[in-house]
Formats: structure tokens, sequence, C-alpha cells
């Protein structure tokens, strides 16, 4: 194991340096003398003494200055924010990592809860790019990294009245994974906006307390299942004493298993303490079907001093990748999937829980995936809880992205890789760990150290790591995945066949280096459907054969980047199936489409019905229609046009093939469009389609009815050019303005420009701190009318 690499679950920094806040801006790292990384914080970890929300509150005050972390610092002038927090105003596009490369400073004034803990400690989730933390004048160390929480220690530095914590947010290009490389910015994929950009709280706990329960699921499908319960007891006492540790499995409140086991406590320091709970008989096992969670509370009561309980949340499985596929609980399994960014129009990385969880959701009940990779970092928290919560097998990986840099760079990898498999190994989403690097060469010292510390800290996941090369030379992990943009068109996908002999999955395809360079509002239908019909060759060929253990698509959502010449718009990627705010683009129809009719019939046209300038006769003589129903009855102006069924010799492995249909058509008459779905004879659904731009009109939409008082909380607004029936019209221009009343921020651009974009918008309802009301967002523009929506702001607590 490496120097400064570590097994336990935290690291609290006690000391500070003389100068490092001075200092920080020449080193360009972190403060002189000051600990390079602090383990981090289990974010599924919830402790019965009190753990403070710490978001609301913060002063920001731009760029740091000299003195800017002193107590005595004036910050009369700084601007009250609330958490998460981008350090810059960012528009949906043409973001510039000019505005945010600087050291920044934020401040807290605080005064400690009056609980009865002896210990205060301030947790941060994710903190871009290094952050320095100072209490009361103290410097207390800097943390290095973006991606991963961090804990610093304040007991002992604090005064009974008011406290000042300053974090010194250093967000320049730094020897930082993934960052480092030449060429600033454009060198990684996606751009990386600084701030404290995920949440923070305070804890208040005993002066002996848990500091990580790991709860481990054993023999998941035998009689004789348990659960292997490791607890790492942080102690700051000085006399050596006993304490009881007591274990239980609950499903809801009724207790399943118990255990307990008395531990000596010899003097100040970290240990941890096994128990075993057993004889787990009846469980419902986790899956995307049936995603059951299960609580393991531990409770440690020293003979002295406060007892101290901490609950975690795990799941009964077994995920295993093998050379004929994956399989989950002993059967087969094709995952079926995209990749995602953690990257939001206006907010950079900085989207509060609401909106993360709504990732989730758009993955699981609008995508129908069973799967989705944390391209190329570990993401929110609150994403993960959703997985966990929905269903949705995960792919968790540490930063990095083509590039390794030197001997202390290769040390944050590590202790990256340790920090997100102990943040997240209690999750039974997380089914494997990306131990190598994305799309990095062979550093076979350093991969398998990563191997070690994911076998080590968590022992029941398998490994991996994307490849650009389709060669198992220099390759160690324990699944081959494949990033592969194999292709023999602009519109025709292809994947290399699995490598025998190894668990084989395809990491990425379609959108990043095939097809295309963009998948715009603003380009044509032809463009726009080839990216639906890409991605549905890619999973058929996936699905045909069993040496594949699925495929994960390439992307989700669109996000912004520097990186990729012509594929490069306003510095933006648009590979997404969704666009930036969350709307499905034509691509999006295929996944849209992969589900049962009995759930839900789904005709989804792949094409427009405008018959503008680019489309004089139709929209072609072979347009796509994803669909579930098993035949296509077609109408144009009213008349039977032809009939479509499912396109079960091109795409024959795919639950629910596409269908083809020729609409080749006189359009100078401007007809209508119907397609009617049948599932079993019977009519199971109907969509129109309207060429007459003259009924169009404009129709906004919030994700929630409901958002809460905290200053947190957000909801996300839509607003697009729609037909008559509701259907996305392309290319409208003109201005769309907002107006907003009531208690809440509107964030986005105001007016936002259709031409631009292409008849889409979007923006944001935010919370302001304890001002609870109705909030009425009125979009305007000039040809297409008006549409208002209402958000109810409520208490904390009492949004649905």
């Amino acid at each position: 194991m490496p120097a400064g690499i570590a097994l336990s679950r935290r690291a609290i920094l006690r000391t500070g340096a003389a100068g490092a806040i001075a200092s920080l801006a020449a080193a360009g790292c972190r403060a002189p003398g000051a600990p390079a990384t602090w383990a981090g914080p289990s974010s599924q970890s919830s402790y019965n003494v009190s753990n403070f929300d710490f978001n609301q509150g913060w002063l920001f005050g731009g760029g740091y200055v000299s003195g800017s972390a002193d107590r005595e610092y004036d910050d009369s002038g700084f601007a009250q924010v609330t958490l998460p927090h981008t350090v810059t105003p960012l528009s949906w596009s043409e973001w510039d990592p000019g505005s945010w490369e600087a050291l920044w400073i934020y401040r807290k004034h605080f005064a400690v809860p009056q609980t009865g803990g002896s210990r205060v400690l301030v947790d941060f989730d994710g903190v871009m790019v290094n952050a320095t933390v100072v209490i009361n004048g103290t410097v207390l160390g800097t943390h290095q990294g973006g991606y991963l929480p961090f804990s610093a220690e304040l007991t002992g530095h604090l005064a009974d009245g008011d406290n000042v914590l300053a974090v010194v947010v250093d967000s320049r290009w730094l020897p930082v994974p993934p960052d480092g490389g030449p060429g600033g910015a454009w060198a990684v994929d996606y751009l990386q906006p600084g701030g404290i950009y995920r949440d923070a709280a305070l804890g208040v706990v005993p002066e002996i307390f848990l500091a990580d329960v790991f709860a481990r699921p054993v023999n998941v499908l035998a009689t004789g299942r348990s659960v292997r319960v490791q607890a790492t007891i942080d102690s700051a006492a000085a006399r050596a004493g006993t304490a009881q540790v007591f274990a239980e499995l609950l499903d809801g409140t009724t207790v399943l298993a118990v255990a307990s086991t008395e531990v000596k406590i010899t003097g100040p320091g970290i240990g941890t303490v096994t128990l075993w709970l057993t004889g787990i008989d009846d469980v419902t096992l986790w899956s995307p079907d049936t995603p059951q969670l299960y609580t393991v509370r531990v409770t440690l009561t020293p003979a002295v001093g406060q007892p101290h309980t901490a609950e975690v949340t795990t799941g009964f499985r077994e995920a295993v990748f093998q050379p004929d596929g994956f399989y989950l609980n002993g059967e087969r399994l094709s995952i079926f999937g995209l990749n995602r960014h953690q990257l939001f129009p206006y907010l950079g990385m900085a989207a509060a829980a609401r909106l993360q969880r709504r990732d989730a959701e758009i993955l699981k009940y609008d995508l129908h995936c069973n799967m989705v990779r944390c391209s190329h970092y570990p993401q929110s928290p609150h994403f993960l809880d959703a997985c966990d919560e929905l269903g949705i097998m995960v792919w968790q990986e540490p930063p990095g992205w083509q590039y390794v840099g030197d001997t202390a760079w290769q040390e944050l990898v590590l202790q990256n890789v340790q920090d997100m498999v102990v943040r997240d190994r209690n999750r039974p989403s997380v089914i494997v760990w990306g131990t190598r690097l994305n799309e990095t060469a062979d550093y076979p010292d350093l991969y398998a150290l990563t191997r070690r510390l994911a076998y080590e800290l968590d022992g029941s996941r398998q490994t991996s790591g994307a490849m650009s090369e389709h060669s198992t030379a220099g390759w160690a992990e324990d699944v081959f995945a494949f990033d592969d943009y194999h292709h023999s068109t602009d519109d025709q996908a292809s994947l290399q066949p699995p490598l025998p002999g190894v668990p084989y999955l395809v990491s990425e395809a379609v959108g990043a280096l095939d097809g295309p360079p963009h998948y715009r509002w603003i380009d044509t239908g032809a463009t726009l459907s080839a990216q639906a019909r890409m991605h549905a060759q890619v999973h058929n060929i996936a699905q045909s054969n069993a040496g594949y253990a699925g495929l994960l698509g390439w992307a989700g959502f669109d996000y912004a980047s520097l990186h990729g010449g012509d594929r490069i718009w306003r510095n933006m990627k648009t590979p997404g199936v969704m666009d930036t705010f969350r709307v499905p683009k034509p691509g999006a129809s295929f996944y849209r489409s992969q589900v049962d009719p009995l759930v839900r019939p789904v005709i989804l046209p792949v094409f427009f019905w405008d018959f503008g300038p680019g489309s004089p006769d139709g929209p072609g003589s072979n347009v796509m229609i994803a669909t579930n129903c098993g035949r296509l009855e077609l109408y144009v102006g009213g008349r039977h046009h032809g009939t479509a069924t499912p396109d079960r010799l091109g795409f024959r492995s795919l639950a629910h093939p596409p269908a083809f249909a020729n609409l080749a058509v006189d359009g100078s008459g401007l007809p209508e469009l119907r397609i009617d779905g049948y599932v079993g004879g019977q009519l199971a659904a109907s969509v129109r389609m309207s060429a007459d731009t003259s009924r169009d009109r404009l129709v906004m939409q919030a994700d929630d009815t409901s958002i809460e008082a905290d200053g947190t909380d957000a909801t996300r607004l839509t607003f697009r050019a729609v037909d008559a029936y509701g259907n996305q019209r392309c290319y409208a221009s003109g201005l769309v303005s907002l107006a907003l009343t009531g208690p809440a921020t509107l964030i986005g651009d105001n007016p936002f420009d259709f031409g631009i974009y292409g008849g889409v918008g979007g923006a944001f309802i935010r919370s302001l701190p304890g001002r609870a009301g109705l909030v009425r967002v009125t979009a305007s523009h000039p040809a297409l009318g008006h549409a208002t929506v209402r958000v109810k702001v409520v208490p904390p607590g009492l949004a649905l």
C-alpha cells in the first residue's frame, strides 16, 4: 500500500500550516505542510446524534483576496448563497473555463448547536477542485479533488458564540485527477465549473462514535445467508475502556437478525470491529424489478459516555459477469443502459437533490434503462440513492479521462478509489468498480493497486475500466469493457465481436465518434432520426449474442465540453438522447419504446411532420416509428395510407423492434397524419400530427408541483413550440420571455432564443430560504402565445 493510503474511513485533520492561505495561490495545490487528502464520510450513514443541514447561510465573496479567510475579515459585502453553488453565473451553453479557474472564498457564521455531543465535524460531499478549510482563522488543511466527500474536525477550535468557517476553493486547472494533462480544460471531455457544488453538513457526535458501517450480504442465494457488518470506531478518548456494539438487520420496523460484541478502547485512534448477522431466511432479492432495501443499524455504547447509532441501507443481490453474459441473482440479464454526465444548464454540477433524482427517474421510467455508467467520476449521492431505490444498476468509476500523471497524481487516484469504494460499497445498485481510468494506456503497477484497494475495501464486486483498444493486451481487470464506435456509414452502427473467454461489456456506443457530429433541435429530421436508428442497431447486436453482457449507449444527456473538434457546438456536445434540458430527442424514442405495451402502449414517430423547406414531400420513404405495438395503421389527410409492422427481421433481438413506413407524400394541402397502434388486435393508442404551423402553440411544464422552502430545492421548467396535438415543432424562432411571481428565483436565460436552440428551452425554479407560497411562471412568445405553470413552495419536509 503506498504511503498515505489507509484503510480507515476518515482521516480527520487536526493540524494547520503557517502561511498556508498566503502560499496557496503560488503553490497551485494545497496548503504547505497540510495532508493532501481527507478520507470522506459515507453518504449512506445517518446518526442518532445531531447531523445538521449546513447548506444555508453561506456568504460568497467571489475571488479570494489575502486575509478573506481570517475570522475578523469584514464579509458584510459578501453575497448570501445556499449550497449547492457554482462560483460563476452560467448560461445553457458557451461555458468559459476562464470564468471559474481562480481562487474563491466562502464564509459561514454559525453557533455550535447544544446537543450534548463533544466533537464537531463538518462534512462536504464535493468541492471543485481543491478546498482549504479554515475555522476561526486556523487552517485545518486542504482536500484535493472535486468528486468525493471529505470531513474536517472543528473540535478544539470553536468559540462559545459566533464561529467563522471559511473555505478557499481553488478551481484552477490543477494536477488533480482527472485534470493535469496538457491543454487545460480542453484536455478533458467534460467541463467542471468550480464551487461548493454538493451538500455540506455539520455533525455533533460523542467522544467515541461510529465513523462508518459497512454491511456486506454474504451467501445471498443460499439458505444460510448472512450480513458481515464492519463498524469503524473513532475514539478521541485518552483512557482505556470497553464498549458494547450491537447490530440489527431491519425490514422497515421488523427485526430480522441481531448480533453483539464487546470491544476494548485502548486510547485515541480508529479501529474496526466485525459482527455477523446470521439466520436470515426470507428476504426479497434486490433487482431492477424488485429494488428491496434493508436497514442495518449499529449502536455503540461505551462504558462511560454517550451511545451512538449509525444506520446504512443495503440490499441482497448477487451480480456476476461471466464470459456468457451478466447474471443477477443467478439469472442471465442483458444490460440495457446509458452513460450519464451530471452537468446541468445554468447550474454546472451544482444541482439540488430533486434534480439529481429526476435524472435517475428519467433513466428508469422514460428510457427504461436497467443500468447507468457514472462517466467519468463518482456522481451525486442523491442520484445514487435514487438508483438504489428505483432499481438501476450502476457502474461507478474514479475521476479520469485518457490521461495518467506522475507519482503524486497517481497517489491521488488511489485515494480517490479508496474514498469512492468506502462511500458507495453499501449500495446494492453498484455492481462493478471502474478501477482503471477511462480509456487510458496500461499502467500495471497503478492498476494492480486500484484493484487491490477495491478487493480489500469491498471484495464483493468485480472490477473493470473502459478500453479504447479491442484487445486484452495489458488488460487485467475482471470485466473487459470496450468503448465501441464501430460503424460502416453515418447511420449504420455496428459492434466488434465480444472477445472470447472473458466477460465482455460494451461501455460506450453511438454518438461520440460515429454518426453525425451533432444531434440538435436545429438539425435535419434525417440527422435526428439517425441517432434513434443507430442506438437500436447496437442494442439489437448486443442482445443477439450471449457473449455480450449488454451495452451502455453514449449518452443519456447532452453536456458541456471543449474537446471534440467538429463535434463541439457552443462549447457543448450533443450526443445525448435527451437534450441538456432533459427533453427527449427523437433519438430517445427507441429507449422509450422498450416497455411492455400492457404497461404503456407507445407510438413515437422518429420524424417531423411539417413539409418545410427541407422536407417538402414529407419525412421520407423509409421513416422510423418507435413502437411496442404489434401493428400500425397510418392515415394521411383522413385516408388510409398504409400499414407498418415491427421490423423483426432487421431487429430480431429487440423486445420491441421499430417499424418503418413510406411517408413520401404530397404535402401541399398540409394533411394531418394519424397513426393507430394495435396490440393483440385491439386499438391501444393513437397519435396525430399537424402540418399546419398556424395552429402551433407554446407549452410549458414543471417537473414538480411543489418544492421545499430551504433555498436549495429546485424544479425544472421546460417550454416548447408544439403543433396542435403537442408534438415537437422544430426550427421555431423568436424570443421566449419568462415572468415569475412568488417566493422563488428563476434561473435561466431570459429571454430565451428559440432560434438558436430550435424550439425548445428550459429554466429552473429555486426556492428561497424560509419563504413559502405560490409561485407562478408565465412564458410568452410573440407568435405562439402564452403558457403558465404554478408551483407551491412549502415548508421543508412537505414537498411532494
